[in-house]
């Protein structure tokens, strides 16, 4: 390369005209061999004079699109820090959307429950997860064989028989108390799980050749009770009250049912309300090699059953039944442990 600008040309005009003063003779003419530049010397070294002087000017322009091509990417890299808060705030709203909906499935819909206890051998068995469904009887009544989840508030209190404690005074801490109540989170009350054998205004009675009687109408309960489990512990003869529910276990030998309440001098015979039903569990999800669901059993769909007083009673209860379950659920705090 050239030096700067004007150091250069300067310097090739001294040697040229030191050249020519030293070989001329004193006549003032030049020797030979001397010959001076000629024009095509003249315009190469021009050219390369112009070529040299360009040169900076294309190293110039390439600076320039190096630096047009930072500054594109250092525009696109500014970009970068929005989109990842966009990201997250799209993330951030799917997260929330996604757990308000499955505190109201929860709370309103469908709800899962762990079954702690054999006292519904072989139907279900201890570390079973079942779906209850707790919008099905706000469209239908209970029916007879249905699997129901029930809280102990306003029926057989905690497991041992101590009532359920009052809701808070507080109305800000009970309105609370009802949202976790709704969602599962809180854990004072003990629900549990039976199958319903009797329902508002049925004669319930055993034994009978050893079988549980509807309203005179033997239950066959062989497909579900426990294997060589007896029709029940103890013997009885209860005609259930309006607005309760007369429930047993499917291990008749291990089940703290309206039986043994019964037994026990609890008040309405050993009945549950209607109104503290939670649900019907319809589904079993866990383990993996049980999941199955959980029909009501071919024994009750006997016509015999369906021409009893008991009838008249349920389709008398059924509109109210909503109504019960509501005031009951303000009341009562969720459990996932099943007795």
């Amino acid at each position: 390369m050239r030096e700067p600008d004007g150091v250069e040309p300067e310097s090739a005009e001294t040697e040229n005209g030191v050249a020519a003063e030293i070989r001329t003779d004193a006549r003032g003419d030049q020797l030979p061999g001397d010959e001076a530049p000629t024009s095509g010397d003249a315009a190469e070294d021009s050219a390369e004079d112009g070529a040299a002087r360009t040169e900076p000017a294309a190293e110039t322009e390439t600076d320039g699109g190096a630096g047009e091509e930072a500054g594109g990417k250092a525009a696109a890299g500014g970009k970068k820090p929005r989109s990842r808060k966009r990201l997250f705030r799209e993330f951030a709203t799917i997260l929330v959307a996604a757990i308000l909906l499955t505190l109201l499935v929860k709370a309103f819909v469908v709800q899962v429950y762990r079954i702690p206890s054999a006292s519904m051998e072989n139907t279900l068995l201890p570390g079973d997860r079942v779906l209850v469904n707790k919008l099905v009887y706000h469209f239908r009544g209970i029916h007879r064989g249905d699997v129901v989840v029930f809280s102990g508030a306003g029926s057989w209190g905690n497991l041992d028989g101590s009532p359920v404690p009052p809701p808070p005074s507080n109305p800000v801490v009970r309105f609370f108390d009802s949202v976790l109540a709704d969602v599962g989170i809180h854990n004072d009350t003990t629900y549990y799980i039976k199958r319903v054998i009797g329902l508002p205004g049925d004669h319930v009675a055993c034994c009978t050749d050893g079988l549980v009687t509807v309203n005179g109408v033997p239950l066959h309960e062989t497909g579900y009770i426990y294997p060589g489990s007896p029709a029940s512990a103890y013997p009885f003869s209860v005609t259930v009250p309006a607005g309760r529910l007369w429930v047993m276990g499917d291990n008749r030998n291990y089940s703290d049912d309206s039986v043994l309440h019964d037994k026990d001098g609890y008040p309405d015979q050993g009945t549950v309300p209607v109104s503290a039903v939670t649900g019907r569990a319809f589904l079993i999800i866990w383990p993996l090699s049980r999941i199955g669901d959980l029909p009501i059993p071919g024994t009750f769909q006997q016509a015999a059953l369906n021409t009893a007083p008991a009838a008249a009673a349920v389709m008398l209860t059924t509109p109210v039944l909503f109504w019960q379950r509501r005031r009951a659920a303000r009341r009562s705090r969720a459990n996932a442990s099943l007795r």
